[in-house]
């Protein structure tokens, strides 16, 4: 633990001098409060300095991925929900740890902690580790006095996100996959076998057939101009990526999204379901509903949904309900409206909302596997006809000329 030289006064005015173990500078100004001394200067002790990289390595990558977040707050919550106060839980984390930075990360934490900060405010200072919903919750679990089970629906959320996004990955790789083996394989073929076979036939003086024709003009515009169309194609991208970032196209472009006929009713369900989530979580955490329904629009990737949801924000501030006022925003699902209704009706809002996420996301992960279903043969069969092309235009002059010589 890093060591700190202090100079402080006591109630008396006396001056007190010395070194003393703490995390961080703030905690050891903690400490000295605890022994009714005002500090008046806190220095780190030579090669002891507390680890600055926490906050200064902007380029060194996030600690905690998804995953590894999600496993972190299931530990948290165990220990916490098993009565351990929040500070020896987080001291229990911190060595059981194996990562330094992970260590260095939980310790400033406990540290905070220690020092009179709340759990949330704590985790608020590392925004690149921890959501502002992440937070949101944490807070609205130390103001209810239920730490354990807030942390408990966290990691359930965060784990639910997770095979969710998994799910739908898992039901695009494999099609992925065949793509890109199909344009190597295609590729291939036609820049180097399909000339090779026609040099073959240069010589005959013979008219080749019009396929082998038209497959040697692509060849030849594949391998002659076939970088430009890289170029051309990598600079479509960034100009694309670039429009993104402007915020009108971008909303343009997820508002034309939503209405694609498979795709968009994917990402329409997808987003309504992490929305409902959030909105359930942060609902029974005793969030109140202005600022659950405000948290809960920032998960929205989609940008014309998340305008949607914060329209609906203004008007449940303006005293409509809140199914009433998702059902006046087509873009989400009718039944989020419908299950928003009957908890409202029932007082079991957050029950409902999470039912409805429940299944919104048993929907979108049933209609992934069915179009991944559709587009695996389907891929197959496209890629065997452009290879019975590219075969048939190597063939036809051998048939052609067996034909000749009989």
């Amino acid at each position: 633990m890093p060591a700190y030289s202090f100079e402080a006064i006591d109630a008396q005015g006396e001056t007190h001098k010395g070194v003393l173990e703490a995390d961080t500078a703030k905690a050891a100004r903690g400490l000295l409060r605890a022994r009714a001394l005002v500090p008046l200067a806190v220095e780190p002790v030579g090669a002891a300095a507390p680890p600055k990289g926490l906050l200064s390595r902007p380029l060194a990558g996030r600690i905690y991925t998804p995953a590894t977040l999600a496993i972190w707050t299931r530990q948290l919550a165990g220990l916490v929900g098993s009565g351990l106060p929040l500070e020896r839980a987080l001291t229990a984390l911190t060595d059981e740890s194996e990562n330094e930075r992970e260590r260095d990360l939980v310790a400033a934490l406990r540290a905070e902690v220690n020092a009179g900060s709340s759990f949330a405010k704590a985790l608020g200072q590392f925004p690149r580790e921890f959501s502002g919903i992440y937070v949101a919750v944490i807070g609205a679990g130390e103001q209810s006095g239920h730490l354990g089970l807030v942390l408990e629906r966290l990691a359930d959320d965060l784990e639910e996100a997770q095979a969710l996004k998994g799910r739908l990955i898992g039901a695009a790789l494999y099609p992925a996959i065949v793509t890109l083996v199909a344009i190597a394989i295609v590729t291939f073929l036609v820049t180097y076998v399909v000339p090779q076979v026609a040099n073959v036939f240069a010589g005959t003086k013979r008219a080749l057939p019009f396929l082998t024709v038209a497959m040697l003009g692509v060849s030849a515009a594949i391998r002659h101009w076939g970088w430009v169309g890289l170029i051309v194609l990598a600079a479509a991208v960034f100009l694309f990526r670039s429009a993104l970032k402007q915020e009108p196209f971008r909303l343009a472009f997820d508002a034309s999204w939503l209405t694609l006929p498979i795709v968009g009713r994917l990402s329409r369900g997808y987003n309504a379901a992490r929305f409902a989530n959030t909105l359930a979580m942060l609902a029974a955490a005793g969030v109140p509903i202005l600022k659950a329904l405000q948290a809960a629009a920032e998960t929205l990737g989609n940008r014309a949904m998340r305008a949607d949801a914060l329209d609906a924000l203004v008007l449940v501030r303006e005293g409509a309900p809140l199914a009433s006022a998702l059902g006046q925003k087509k873009r989400f699902p009718g039944l989020l409206s419908m299950f928003a209704r009957l908890g409202e009706q029932t007082g079991q809002l957050p029950v409902m909302l999470q039912r409805a996420a429940r299944q919104l996301s048993n929907e979108v992960q049933r209609r992934a596997m069915q179009l991944a279903t559709i587009l695996e043969p389907l891929l197959i069969v496209v890629m065997g006809l452009v290879v019975l092309l590219i075969v048939l235009a190597v063939l036809l002059p051998i048939i052609q000329l067996n034909q000749w010589v009989r």
